[in-house]
């Protein structure tokens, strides 16, 4: 298998390409920022927050940062007071919106295929499905 050896990219360390992608826009928050920022265009952080309302303060902070670190997110400051923040997609991360539209519409299927009520989708969320 080519190409499954030991790499390094921007300071991260992984063995597949899909190893990476889940290291930058994985987890729980990532993919729901970016969704948001690709389908509503550019968001204050109380915008953002008021649209994940799950999401705490911090962890909103950190994820953006992160976003922003690894070049999938834009930060943009006005200068005036108090500041002004708002946060968009880069070109990286405008890049990432057809796979998350994808995904979205993955869930949408699910749903209609199992339901929210469904026993089926009772026993499927308890076990592993892979």
């Amino acid at each position: 298998m080519s190409g499954c050896g030991l790499k390094h990219c921007a300071g991260r360390t992984y063995y597949c390409s899909v190893e990476l992608t889940i290291q930058l826009i994985g987890g729980k928050w990532k993919p729901i920022i970016l969704y948001h920022l690709g389908t509503r265009g550019t968001h204050r952080f109380g915008e953002l927050r008021r649209t994940i309302p799950n999401i705490t303060q911090k962890m909103l902070t950190q994820q953006l940062r992160e976003l922003e670190r690894d070049g999938i997110i834009e930060r943009k400051v006005y200068p005036e007071v108090p500041p002004k923040v708002e946060y968009s997609l880069s070109t990286t991360g405008h890049s990432l919106m057809p796979i998350l539209k994808q995904l979205c519409q993955w869930g949408k299927d699910y749903e209609k295929h199992f339901g929210a009520d469904s026993p089926a989708a009772e026993q499927n969320g308890s076990s592993s499905a892979a």
